[in-house]
């Protein structure tokens, strides 16, 4: 499949997106360290039925990177940038982890463009957060140890036990084409760090899936249950046997979730010539 590729700039900086798919809009917002590539288990699919707009967050892929830190804030006025190139006026929103913060932001500061919200094994951040041992944490911090290092060492708590090293094997060779600078990776953590926002999500209208495994050990699930019980409406699915990267645990299982919920919430991008809400689903 052909994708269109480009660059928008945001603040001064270069942020990387391109697009697969036609139908409805989604915009895919990927996680702490990980180029736009790292939705290969399910942008394919979803291409099929939509029109997949993904990007590299500041700091990483083809991005620029800036000094930092960038706030969560920052990173979601990129995706608005992105959107905003693309033409989109409405889309659903996808983003998992880190990028499932930025998705949070987003609809935040932007209920007008989200269409629907899909948070993938994420966090609302601050105090009622549910943390992570202090084992996993000194790892993400890359403490007393190299980023290739904290990278192999992070495996076990992102990776269910039942997983096929093969798979994430495949994972990994995608990853060692975009590794990130330890500035780049830095910056991204410094935002997640300093981000809150369960004393806001209450105000997220936009119809909301909350979707996380059960044996995430880096966002333990508790977290995807404190948002689902924040967003008024919201669903929330628990993986069985999927940790914090369940669509490679359970690619499938995700896909069927993710789909479902997305086909049933339809998506309206306003006319330009008469200000009415057309119905983008074909």
């Amino acid at each position: 499949m052909e994708a269109l590729m480009a660059f928008v700039e945001n603040q001064g900086i270069k942020i990387y997106w391109d697009e697969q798919g036609q139908g409805a809009p989604i915009l895919l917002i990927m996680g702490l360290g990980y180029p736009s590539s790292l939705w290969h288990r399910a942008r394919p699919v979803l291409a099929q039925r939509y029109r997949t707009v993904a990007f590299d967050n500041r700091g990483v892929g083809l991005s620029d990177v800036p000094p930092g830190p960038y706030s969560i804030a920052t990173m979601a006025s990129d995706a608005a940038m992105v959107l905003e190139a693309a033409g989109v006026a409405r889309a659903h929103v996808f983003g998992i982890s880190m990028g499932g913060m930025i998705a949070q932001e987003f609809a935040l500061q932007y209920p007008e463009r989200t269409g629907s919200l899909i948070l993938g094994c994420t966090s609302a951040g601050g105090p009622s957060a549910v943390r992570a041992e202090s084992r996993v944490a000194d790892i993400l911090m890359v403490r007393g140890m190299t980023l290739e290092q904290a990278r192999e060492a992070i495996l076990p708590y992102i990776y269910d036990p039942a997983t096929p090293r093969e798979r994430i094997e495949e994972d990994l060779s995608l990853r060692r084409r975009w590794l990130p600078s330890m500035e780049g990776y830095m910056a991204q953590l410094q935002g997640i760090l300093a981000w809150e926002a369960y004393s806001r999500i209450a105000q997220i209208t936009a119809p909301t899936l909350v979707i996380h495994g059960k044996s995430d050990a880096l966002v333990p699930p508790g977290n995807g249950e404190l948002i689902a019980g924040r967003i008024p409406g919201s669903k929330l699915v628990l993986l069985e046997h999927a940790s914090h990267l369940f669509l490679t645990d359970q690619t499938e299982a995700a896909r069927k979730e993710i789909l479902g919920f997305l086909l049933s919430h339809e998506v309206g991008e306003p006319d330009a010539e008469n200000g009415k809400v057309m119905n983008a689903i074909s």
